[in-house]
């Protein structure tokens, strides 16, 4: 029965709301919460990471500002008095409605992100090394990154950011930058072995590392405007190592295991820290390039905005390098 001096909240006047000296202290309630489901301020106390003279001392203030006993302490044992048990159901009615609304908040808070697709070789050779920069200067954005060869549709596959490779007369969208091509190889190749790279002739002597090509398509396809420039549109190589992955044929380069054609700019940072080098400085434009694709929910999503104008200003800085 309720005590002819007790105010319910809902009678309160409107407006009034809850004094903060009608309230236990919430850390008291959580230890209280513990010991009253456990029964036992020790288990109560490992849960909370405390210690049991913590959890005793807790619940003594509580019960102080409540002025009546919450447990029965026993020999080795406590129960809850009359009292202790209308503060339970209390407590974890109101824990369990402030768990649930904090999950209903979080899940309706949108979230934070920019989806982008782009193709696996300029997804780990370009795009995410660089991507640190991007998420460091906003943070709290989510970034999803597919790469895949696929070219998905942006709007039923939720994707804000698209970074396609493409001939240069078929582009569509922004402009990122052209590629150039150059053969390209780990550093031993050039100075050591029996046939160190000289000339461009001398490639004869050393391993094609090529990426599988669509059916219809020369192995070599992706060297064609490069032999073309040095007129060596003959030039057999003595053996071929074949990757679906161009990132795979440029890390088999890296360990020395043959030559490969370098798309320009995505292995200048190799080239610059000496991974890679290129023994012949012909660079011959193949006609390519990427471009960025927005999609129609990217207008409405002001980071996808600021990761268009972020991937522009670093393909500019590369263009400058």
């Amino acid at each position: 029965m309720r005590p002819q001096n007790a105010k319910s909240i809902h009678s309160l006047p409107e407006g009034t709301g809850i004094q903060r000296a009608e309230l236990p202290r919430l850390d008291l309630l959580r230890s209280f919460e513990a010991a009253a489901r456990l029964l036992s301020f020790t288990l109560a106390a490992d849960e909370l990471a405390l210690t049991q003279s913590a959890v005793s001392r807790q619940i003594q203030m509580l019960e102080a500002d409540l002025d009546v006993p919450l447990f029965e302490r026993r020999h080795r044992a406590l129960a809850l008095t009359d009292a202790g048990k209308v503060m339970q159901r209390a407590v974890v009615e109101s824990l369990e409605r402030l768990r649930d609304a904090t999950a209903r908040v979080r899940t309706t808070t949108p979230m934070r992100q920019v989806a982008i697709t782009t193709s696996p070789g300029f997804a780990s050779l370009w795009l995410i090394p660089r991507l640190a920069k991007f998420t460091a200067d906003h943070p709290g954005v989510d970034v999803r990154v597919s790469a895949t060869m696929e070219e998905l549709d942006l709007d039923r596959s939720r994707i804000d950011v698209a970074v396609r490779f493409c001939p240069m007369a078929k582009g569509l969208g922004q402009p990122l930058f052209e590629e150039s091509v150059v053969p390209v190889c780990a550093p031993q190749l050039v100075n050591t072995g029996a046939h160190p790279l000289k000339t461009a002739h001398d490639l004869q002597h050393h391993t094609l590392l090529a990426v599988d090509t669509p059916q219809g398509m020369a192995l070599t396809a992706d060297w064609t405007p490069w032999f073309e420039i040095m007129g060596l549109s003959d030039l057999h190589m003595k053996s071929t190592m074949r990757f679906t992955q161009y990132a795979d044929a440029i890390a088999a380069a890296v360990a020395g295991q043959g030559v490969v054609i370098g798309r320009m700019p995505l292995l200048n940072e190799l080239l610059r820290d000496g991974r890679l080098v290129a023994p012949f400085q012909n660079l011959a434009a193949s006609r390519r390039g990427y471009f960025i694709m927005a999609s129609a929910r990217a207008a409405g999503n002001p980071d996808a905005q600021d990761f268009i104008r972020w991937l522009r200003a670093e393909a500019e800085g590369v263009g400058r390098a």
